[in-house]
């Protein structure tokens, strides 16, 4: 599949505090937005090659901009969201790719991408088996999630992961507290798709916490 730039993103407002840099600003963005295509619009027997394909783009914005946390941070959404669509042992390779971008991009910048690198870190570890097959680690990944919300106290994403994470942990109360704070999240300029795709994950868990509390 062929991913398609749409120039028109560049002009919509985004937090261009968080970049140094207007040329990496416009990389994030495009990334950003090709991510919530590939994840919430395209059909599933398609998406691994497309994230393969963003891979690669994300790789080459890495790559132009060497020392710059924000393109590690979004190869390795598109590395995890991959491994996600590609299950098996092939996945492991990925999510480990993934884990070591994102702890590369924390020592660097702790802060980047208002939590993002946390966030992504908390998901990953509890997402992943745990030992002997993976690196997963329920209280690690409550860790993580708990320093995103410390940055980021009304992100939709770290709320959404820490109440998965309360759900798969049998904790419906607090599940169902922190995906009614993720619903009401603020909208995030310039990312509708992926809002809206979020709100839809954030209403399955919150039926599934309801029905089991």
């Amino acid at each position: 599949m062929k991913l398609l730039w749409n120039l028109a993103w560049i002009a919509i407002f985004f937090p261009l505090q968080a970049f140094a840099d207007p040329g990496l600003d416009e990389a994030i963005v495009r990334l950003q937005h090709e991510w919530a295509i590939v994840n919430y619009r395209t059909p599933a027997e398609k998406q691994d090659a497309a994230f393969d394909t963003l891979a690669g783009m994300a790789q080459d914005v890495v790559q132009r901009y060497p020392g710059k946390a924000e393109p590690m941070v979004w190869k390795a959404i598109i590395l995890t969201s991959e491994a996600k669509v590609k299950g098996g042992f092939s996945a492991l390779g990925l999510a480990r790719n993934a884990r070591n971008l994102l702890l590369e991009a924390e020592r660097i910048d702790p802060t980047a991408l208002h939590g993002s690198i946390y966030t992504s870190l908390g998901s990953l570890y509890y997402k992943v088996p745990g030992w002997p097959i993976g690196f997963g680690d329920r209280k690690k990944a409550e860790k993580y999630l708990l320093r995103a919300m410390e940055l980021n106290p009304e992100g939709i994403d770290a709320n959404y992961f820490y109440g998965d994470l309360m759900l798969q942990e049998g904790n419906y109360d607090l599940a169902i507290e922190y995906l009614n704070k993720a619903l009401s999240a603020p909208a995030r300029p310039g990312r509708e798709i992926a809002d809206r795709g979020r709100r839809e994950e954030i209403q399955v868990d919150l039926k599934r916490a309801q029905e089991s509390r």
